[in-house]
């Protein structure tokens, strides 16, 4: 197997086949419809982890300005492809910026902030997820939400035995070549509540040649409660589960 890199590097097939597995994934179905629900219509919203874009053009063709942030220069420029064919209105009411959801300061505060499809469990629980929540805080208006999506610590313990050589995900591709992924590895760490898998994408064209990227796709969860209060955010309610793989949180800011 060639070396293995992170997940949505450059030169990974992660963020190439990102929309292709969004479309497909279960998981997410509807979630667009949920986040809309959680700020008056044609406010201001901010996305920690935009990715390719998916929430944050869903939500712009809705009639929102969304500024979406990611640290994966791979993402962003398929974001920015997306964002150059897009409808001039839409296209208005978008703002991409490379940034660390940890750290970034962008000067302004918004109605409301989103972190979706288990963007924050890709950084260690402690000290990056204090500082995520605090970046979202900081950007967010008193009163306003804030909304994480989190994988299950559940699903992530029964996850069973794998078989490295059969593929997990197999898929005719818009250009009429194929996507198969393995899993190579993988290992839960229960007392860090850590998630680590490597995943194989197999990639062909229509004409037979393939590309391969094994890729490390690591997951963190633990409960968000405490480490969000500390930034002045407070539960609204039980989290709105997602299937079985995952709940969104939301919070309330309830100090200045």
């Amino acid at each position: 197997m060639a070396q293995t890199r992170a997940y949505y590097a450059a030169g990974g097939l992660s963020a190439a086949y990102y929309d292709l597995l969004t479309g497909l994934d279960p998981t997410i179905v509807g979630d667009i419809d949920i986040y809309a629900g959680l700020a008056p219509a044609g406010s201001s919203l901010l996305e920690l982890g935009a990715g390719s874009g998916r929430l944050t053009f869903g939500l712009a063709e809705r009639g929102f300005e969304v500024t979406g942030v990611d640290i994966a220069p791979a993402m962003l420029d398929q974001a920015r492809l997306r964002l150059a064919a897009a409808e001039p209105e839409v296209r208005g009411r978008i703002t991409l910026k490379l940034g660390d959801m940890t750290a970034v300061r962008l000067g302004r505060t918004f109605d409301a902030v989103f972190c979706p499809y288990f963007t924050l469990a890709h950084v260690p629980t402690g000290a990056a997820w204090r500082n995520a929540f605090a970046t979202a805080a900081r950007h967010l208006e008193a009163g306003g939400l804030a909304a994480f999506h989190l994988p299950s610590l559940a699903m992530m313990r029964a996850l069973g035995p794998i078989d490295p050589l059969l593929p997990v995900f197999d898929q005719a591709t818009a250009n009429g070549g194929r996507l198969q992924l393995f899993l190579r590895e993988r290992t839960f760490r229960e007392k860090l509540g850590r998630l680590d898998q490597v995943i194989e994408y197999r990639a062909s064209d229509p004409a037979g040649v393939q590309r391969a990227s094994a890729e490390r796709l690591i997951y963190y969860m633990a409960d968000p409660e405490p480490l969000a209060a500390a930034a002045g955010l407070q539960p609204t309610g039980a989290p709105i589960a997602t299937g079985d793989a995952g709940a969104i949180h939301i919070f309330r800011k309830t100090r200045a």
